[in-house]
């Protein structure tokens, strides 16, 4: 599952057949229903006679203003679906999708533009229809027809994700003016039709007169339940709650979007953004930062209560944050120099030292969720595997990974020589204190990407304990336009990335590691993962017939990824730390992801 636009919801109609659908119950023998919910495995928790996702409050008060902080120099675009430009924080708050997801279960859609869902028993298409009531925020009905152009303007014009995510869609058409068919491919791409739920619903009759990739500030016509009220480059952005939004007394919005405005200030610093909210100018604040969480979260202001300060549980994969490499580069290409520069990086003395103790290990692509690998592969995984025992490296199959430490009687001294000798065997020699190559003699140099500068405090510790071997790294910091189109263009040696996940992984999979996305600019594959195997594993996971299969070649191929050293791990938090100002609360259940802003409220009166 991939998250390229917000969530979306899908209405409830009398038209059509209220029963739950669940690929795997389809008999050949039966016509398709339309339905008006579509799990990935299993059933939906939620019948079709529900009022309201459990981890809301319907009932929570409408008004008031939320305020937070942007951080990055500036933006330049309204267009988040484009590679093009510096797209604005908060945007996708303007669109709808023609489903939305539940935030307490692994995959499971319901109606919101689209009020019912139908799909083919041989899953060779998928149909939905579009609720008569849809309008767009300037009272223009949405009809199948803005569904088709959203979806091949996503196609050809948009973010080069679209294209691997919905490659298995053969074509799309307008039966009638309130539905839509995709023909599929015949493959068993059990998710597509969930992710043909998440397509955002753009107006064909606005972008008619406007050019799609252009990165102009002009205002843009949603069908969200929040429209831009105003804006200020490089200083702020106002959304304001659409008060005639046609979806908002539907039961996956119920208790939803209930501020009155939400407003991004942006700042070029994160302590400024924190000076910012300590004084009143923000009232919310998400902090990823420890050390501003152990030292800067007191005074009068938390002692009294005005602040609240919390740590919100969350029950999602948290993905992998890491020192990226990028593979396309020469210095890099080598898996023994991958594996050689992971023991300069002491993540126990950095924990301690920097975090204060805060943060946990990261192992896996897929921390903290039943989608890491663990232990060594057997039964189905290692059938799997099996077949590529000859190309994989031998450790897959026999140890389980653990990137080095030195928090069990390993000093950094000890991870410092077994690094030496790693490149001592794979040709690397000490020349004049440099590391170089011993044919070449090209020393083992190169540049770590950085746009905020919080993270040197982290890298400079790295970059001296590579010295120490005699390997010059360093710091490049740049804005965020640079760093972004840097990124886009895979214009970098190393750099320091969030990978997320979901708990359903799916065709956001073959942007992340496929062959193709390597060479694609503007995908997710930033480390130029170009592996047959790791290709096969992404299909595998794709095609999965059940959860039970999904998890399996999940695990499989985090295991290969991990034993191809692409990353340095870093470190992993299954908590949300926030806070808040006294008048803004949230309900006292939380979805999976922890914190769903558009949940909260303000008791402000």
């Amino acid at each position: 599952m991939m998250r390229l636009t917000k969530p979306a919801a899908l209405t409830l109609s009398l038209l059509f057949s209220l029963l739950p659908f669940s690929p795997s119950a389809l008999a050949a023998d039966k016509a398709p229903q339309a339905q008006y919910a579509i799990a990935m495995h299993g059933k939906p928790k939620y019948g079709p006679d529900f009022k309201h996702f459990d981890y809301v409050n319907p009932k929570a008060p409408k008004g008031g203003t939320l305020k937070m902080a942007a951080v990055g120099n500036n933006y330049d675009s309204f267009n988040p679906f484009i590679l093009k430009g510096v797209a604005v924080a908060g945007i996708n708050r303007i669109y709808d999708t023609l489903m939305m997801s539940s935030g307490d279960e692994p995959f499971t859609e319901y109606g919101l533009v689209a009020d019912s869902i139908k799909v083919a028993n041989d899953r060779s298409w998928v149909e939905f229809h579009i609720n008569p009531k849809a309008r767009f925020q300037d009272g223009k009905p949405i009809t199948a027809a803005d569904v088709v152009f959203s979806f091949n303007i996503l196609m050809t014009q948009g973010q080069p994700g679209y294209q691997a995510y919905y490659a298995d869609v053969k074509s799309v058409k307008a039966i009638d003016s309130h539905l839509v068919r995709f023909d599929l491919k015949k493959t068993r791409n059990r998710e597509l039709p969930l992710i043909l739920g998440q397509i955002p619903v753009l107006p064909k009759h606005y972008w008619a007169h406007h050019k799609f990739d252009s990165t102009k500030l002009e205002i843009p016509v949603g069908s969200g339940p929040y429209r831009i009220e105003k804006f200020d480059p490089g200083s702020s952005i106002t959304y304001v709650r659409d008060k005639n939004y046609w979806a908002r007394d539907l039961p996956v919005n119920k208790g939803r979007y209930n501020f009155d405005k939400i407003v991004y200030d942006y700042f070029n610093d994160d302590t400024v953004a924190l000076q910012a909210f300590k004084a009143g100018d923000l009232n919310f604040r998400l902090e990823n930062i420890a050390k501003n969480w152990a030292t800067m979260y007191s005074g009068s202001k938390f002692s009294s209560g005005e602040i609240q300060k919390e740590e919100i549980p969350q029950h999602l994969p948290v993905g992998m944050q890491a020192f990226v490499y990028n593979t396309r580069r020469p210095v890099f290409a080598d898996r023994e120099v991958r594996r050689a520069l992971a023991y300069a990086f002491d993540f126990h003395w950095t924990n301690k030292a920097l975090f204060y103790g805060q943060y946990q290990r990261s192992d896996s692509y897929f921390e903290n969720s039943d989608l890491a690998n663990q232990g060594l592969p057997q039964g189905k995984e290692l059938s799997l595997l099996e077949p590529f025992r000859k190309t994989l490296p031998p450790e897959v199959f026999t140890q389980h990974y653990e990137p080095p430490d030195t928090s069990d009687k390993v000093t950094l001294r000890d991870n410092l020589k077994t690094a030496y000798e790693i490149l001592k065997k794979d040709g690397w020699v000490i020349r004049n204190g440099k590391m170089v190559n011993a044919k070449t003699g090209q020393p083992l140099s190169f540049e770590i990407l950085l746009r905020s500068k919080s993270f040197e405090r982290v890298v400079l510790p790295f970059t001296q304990n590579l010295a120490r071997l005699g390997i010059d790294a360093n710091i490049r910091l740049v804005d965020s336009s640079q760093y972004i189109e840097r990124m886009n263009h895979f214009d970098f040696d190393m750099a320091i990335l969030v990978l997320p996940e979901s708990d359903s992984p799916g065709n956001e999979q073959r942007d992340k590691w496929s062959s193709h996305a390597a060479n694609t600019p503007g995908s997710s594959n930033y480390m130029g993962v170009n592996s047959p195997v790791v290709d096969q594993l992404v299909g595998d996971i794709i095609k999965a017939d059940s959860r039970e299969d999904l998890v399996t070649a999940t695990r499989a191929l985090d295991r290969v990824l991990l034993w191809g050293y692409y990353t340095i791990p870093q470190w992993f938090l299954p908590v949300s730390r926030v806070a808040y100002y006294r008048p803004i609360q949230h309900p006292t259940h939380y979805p999976k992801s922890g914190v769903d802003i558009d949940t909260w409220w303000s008791a402000a009166r």
